[in-house]
C-alpha cells in the first residue's frame, strides 16, 4: 500500500503535467514513480533531469542498465529491480543476465567493471579504496565513465529510497527479491 499516494493524472496541471506528459512519451505509459514523485514538483523535475542526463552518458545502455539492476538489488528495491529487469530485456539483456548482474556477474568485460566499481561504490557509501580506483582504470574505465558510474549509484540511490520511502506500488512485471542480508 502507498505511504505517498501517486498524483491522479488527469489531476496534475500546468509545469508538473508538462513533465509527466513529457515522461509518458518518452517511456510509453504514466509509471506510478513518476505520479507520485508528481506530489513535489521540484523532486519529479530533478530526477528526469538527472536521469536524462545520464541516458546521454558515454556507458553503453546495457552498462546504465546493470548498475540499475545491481544497486536496486543491493538496496531492495523491489520497484526499481522489477523496471529495470524489463528494461534490461529491452537494451538486450536476458532473464537469466538480469539474475546475474543482480548478483554482480556479467558476461561482459566492461559492464563487469562497471558493476565492480558501482557495487565498491554503494558498499563504501562513495569511499572507495585506491585499489578499487586502480582496478576500474585498469578494466579499461575512462575518468568520463569513472564519474558517470558514481552519477549512476547516486540517481539509483535516489530512486531506490524514493520508493521504499513512498511504498510506490510496482506497475511492472513484478521481480522478487533476493533474500534480505
Amino acid at each position: 500500500m502507498p505511504r505517498l499516494q501517486p498524483h491522479a493524472i488527469e489531476n496534475t496541471s500546468g509545469h508538473t503535467r508538462e513533465m509527466v506528459d513529457a515522461a509518458k512519451k518518452k517511456l510509453g505509459k504514466h509509471l506510478n514513480i513518476i505520479a507520485t514523485m508528481a506530489n513535489s514538483p521540484a523532486v519529479l523535475e530533478s530526477y528526469l533531469s538527472f536521469s536524462g542526463a545520464m541516458g546521454k552518458s558515454k556507458l553503453s545502455a546495457q552498462a546504465r542498465e546493470a548498475v540499475s539492476l545491481v544497486i536496486g538489488e543491493k538496496n531492495h528495491c523491489q520497484y526499481c529491480v522489477s523496471a529495470h529487469t524489463t528494461v534490461g530485456k529491452m537494451v538486450g539483456f536476458t532473464e537469466d543476465e538480469t539474475v546475474r548482474i543482480r548478483q554482480g556477474i556479467a558476461s561482459d568485460t566492461k559492464v563487469q567493471a562497471v558493476i565492480d566499481l558501482a557495487v565498491a561504490i554503494a558498499d563504501t557509501k562513495g569511499l572507495i579504496s585506491d585499489q578499487d580506483f586502480a582496478d576500474a582504470q585498469n578494466a579499461g574505465l575512462s575518468d568520463e565513465e569513472i564519474t558517470e558510474v558514481v552519477g549512476l549509484v547516486a540517481l539509483n540511490t535516489f530512486t531506490n529510497y524514493f520508493n521504499h520511502v513512498a511504498g510506490t506500488e510496482v506497475d511492472f512485471p513484478k521481480v522478487e527479491l533476493f533474500a534480505a542480508v
